[in-house]
């Protein structure tokens, strides 16, 4: 269904969507996702070339996202680092068809819109908060702890 490197992807951005403000280095980052360190390096600066996250050299450097969690969707991820294949031809360059979709790929480019829709329509945010007791791709950090709000005297 989706590449290698958009799963890669994926599960870079659902790490760094737990805790958004704290970046995270290429190690640590691929330690969490179980991906190559070199493979991710590159998945990162794709990911911050097409504006998903920004990278901060430094001493407390690394990835972050560039905008919320609650903003970013599954597409646009995926489309960053390897897009779906969009069928407009025949993929077999067959003359019969004569640039024409047979019935065969029309379904296909048919299935492959309904996917683009359902990743569109889906957030990182909405995968974090999904109530599933494992949560995807990855292993996630625990979320930071809040401090707790303290009461005005009145």
């Amino acid at each position: 269904m989706i590449s290698r490197t958009a799963e890669y992807a994926l599960r870079a951005m659902v790490y760094l969507a737990v805790d958004p403000d704290a970046p995270r280095t290429v190690k640590e980052l691929a330690a969490a996702t179980r991906v190559p360190e070199g493979y991710l390096s590159k998945v990162m600066q794709g990911l911050a070339r097409a504006g998903l996250v920004r990278s901060q050299r430094g001493l407390h450097g690394g990835f972050a996202l560039a905008k919320s969690a609650a903003e970013l969707t599954i597409l646009e991820v995926v489309d960053a680092v390897d897009p779906l294949p969009r069928l407009a031809a025949c993929p077999l360059g067959l003359h019969a068809h004569k640039g024409e979709l047979c019935p065969l790929h029309r379904r296909l480019a048919a299935a492959t819109a309904a996917v683009e829709r359902a990743f569109a329509a889906s957030t990182l945010a909405e995968l974090l908060a999904d109530p599933s007791p494992s949560k995807p791709l990855c292993a996630v950090p625990a979320p930071p702890p809040t401090r707790p709000r303290r009461r005005r005297a009145g």
